[in-house]
């Protein structure tokens, strides 16, 4: 198997890297764009997919293509247009402004968080053009004082105030209760405003086979299957964490992008010193608040650290040695995952809310939404500890 080394944590392929369905999804949505922009009503243009089925590659490479017609000095139907990319987080974010410096049709300011564009779109009166939206999942849908959001629902207030929104949508990716999104709740929006759905389900990150995928599948709804097989994949279930800690640190010696992450189920609070993850022997810090521009995959130094949901979410890695943490367990007379929200260390994920009825079953969801995401970023290999452990002797078993 021949590994290239990765230069960005996502891919943001050429046109020719673009797969068929890429290429296809590409095409319509900037058929739909032209189609929509002067529409009295606001076009939606909806693209669904799983973690690493190449939805940042394709819109990174859709907006490209049409920050450059809008540009262009040469006369066209979107030169002129005023266009945005939004994204809900931090790490994601740098990536695109990283990718402006390297595009010649694009700017910094072409990207940002959306609580300051909307803010500032509502202030000028001006509505955008377009504004795409990675990880739609992620806004907020209530109130936020923190970031500064006063409106009701972060959607609804982009909606407002452009002619097109093309959002990615994968409530699979869910992380907390203030942005919590299930497929019911695009309903409204869908059946208010012209729109088109399209649905990407090739897996472009994970390179193991459709055994690996299942297996990974079948595990964030609470299953186990037999342990995967494919020579072209390293799949591996360790009994203490320290050797999964070497083997990642001499992956990343030979191919780069290699780190440990883990659930949220170890202590953590911003700017009060160094927090550990502990996984049998192994003792090793929390990932630092990163105030470079640098995306936290791509700083030497945290090889040395444990990422997070919120430092890893959306990006690529070459190998991840995942670390599952108290809040998953097992139940051997069900044979079954089982998750524990009153383990998991991150409460802010669970900060109440009284709209959306029971939240015990929320919180599970939450917990395997974040397996999910983790379970997903290594492209060549997936490297698991459980700190539970029955659990871990249930995997070792396999």
């Amino acid at each position: 198997m021949t590994i290239e080394l990765s230069a960005a944590t996502f891919k943001l392929a050429d046109q020719a890297a673009l797969s068929p369905a890429q290429q296809q999804l590409e095409q319509t949505l900037l058929t739909f764009i032209r189609e929509h922009r002067q529409q009295p009503k606001t076009g939606l243009f909806v693209i669904h997919g799983d973690a690493g089925t190449g939805k940042s590659a394709v819109l990174a490479a859709a907006f490209s293509r049409l920050q450059a017609l809008s540009r262009s000095q040469t006369p066209n139907d979107l030169q002129g247009t005023e266009n945005y990319l939004v994204v809900n987080h931090n790490e994601m974010l740098k990536i695109y402004k990283r990718l402006a410096g390297e595009d010649p049709n694009l700017r910094k300011k072409d990207f940002q968080k959306p609580t300051p564009l909307i803010n500032r779109l509502a202030k000028t009166a001006t509505p955008a053009d377009v504004v795409f939206i990675d990880e739609a999942h992620l806004l907020l849908t209530q109130p936020d004082r923190y970031n500064k959001f006063t409106g009701q629902n972060q959607l609804t207030e982009l909606i407002k105030q452009c002619r097109v929104v093309v959002l990615v949508f994968d409530t699979r990716q869910v992380l907390k209760l203030k942005s919590y999104w299930q497929t019911s709740d695009l309903a409204p929006f869908l059946a208010k405003y012209p729109q088109q759905t399209f649905n990407l389900d090739e897996q472009f990150r994970v390179t193991g086979n459709a055994s690996v995928i299942n297996w990974i599948d079948q595990f964030t709804q609470g299953q186990l299957l037999p342990r995967p097989q494919d020579a072209n994949f390293d799949f591996r279930i360790f009994a203490d964490g320290q050797p999964m800690y070497d083997l990642i640190r001499q992956r990343d010696q030979q191919v780069a992008l290699s780190r440990l992450i883990a659930t949220a189920d170890f202590p953590y609070v911003v700017n009060h010193g160094t927090w550990y993850v502990t996984a049998g022997s192994l003792k090793i810090p929390w990932d630092k608040v990163n105030l470079t521009d640098d995306p936290w995959a791509l700083r030497p130094e945290t090889l040395n650290e444990v990422g997070s949901i919120y430092t890893i979410q959306g990006f690529d890695l070459n190998y991840a040695g995942v670390i599952l943490g108290p809040s998953v367990g097992y139940d051997a007379a069900s044979d079954a995952i089982i998750v524990r929200p009153e383990r998991y260390e991150d409460q802010e994920a669970f900060k109440k809310r009284d709209d959306l009825g029971q939240l015990t079953p929320l919180k599970s969801q939450l917990i395997f939404n974040s397996i999910n995401v983790l379970m997903k970023r290594g492209r060549y290999g997936l490297y698991l500890y459980a700190v539970d452990p029955a659990l871990r002797q249930r995997l070792l078993a396999l």
